[in-house]
């Protein structure tokens, strides 16, 4: 079972647009890390955010409509489990009910005096993030 959602907005600025008029791929990495990221600075609690960071591990992305430079484009992440020490994420770029793009991601929480990888703990896993306790099923599972 997935937590909810979490949007932000994205603003297109002159330098994403490519040489074909549209906003060039690689930006839509950029995007996926800063909704990740606010997504963990949000809901986390300051110990957490100010004693952890995250490394992305894979990216999975289908691009499926481009986005040009007046365009209103959110985007919304959804963490669908933590295992360990990696999350598991699912965003979505849009322009308005269009997707753009679909990623599917995996990143590594570390500790960031260390820089080893360092797990979530199961309690602010289920109450910060949403997520079911260990002992019940998780998508994928």
């Amino acid at each position: 079972m997935p937590t909810k959602s979490f949007a932000i907005p994205i603003r297109i600025l002159p330098e994403d647009i490519d040489f074909m008029g549209h906003v060039n791929n690689a930006r839509y990495l950029s995007w996926v890390q800063d909704v990740v990221f606010q997504h963990w600075q949000k809901l986390a609690p300051a110990e957490e955010v100010a004693s952890k960071a995250w490394v992305a591990l894979k990216h999975e992305i289908t691009y499926r409509r481009p986005a040009f430079l007046e365009d209103d484009v959110i985007a919304e992440t959804v963490l669908e489990k933590i295992a360990g020490a990696r999350s598991f994420y699912n965003t979505v770029i849009k322009r308005g009910e269009d997707v753009l793009a679909e990623v599917q991601s995996m990143w590594c929480c570390i500790d960031s005096e260390t820089l080893r990888p360092s797990r979530i703990n199961r309690d602010v896993a289920e109450s910060y993030f949403g997520l079911p306790p260990k002992n019940q099923p998780t998508t994928g599972e």
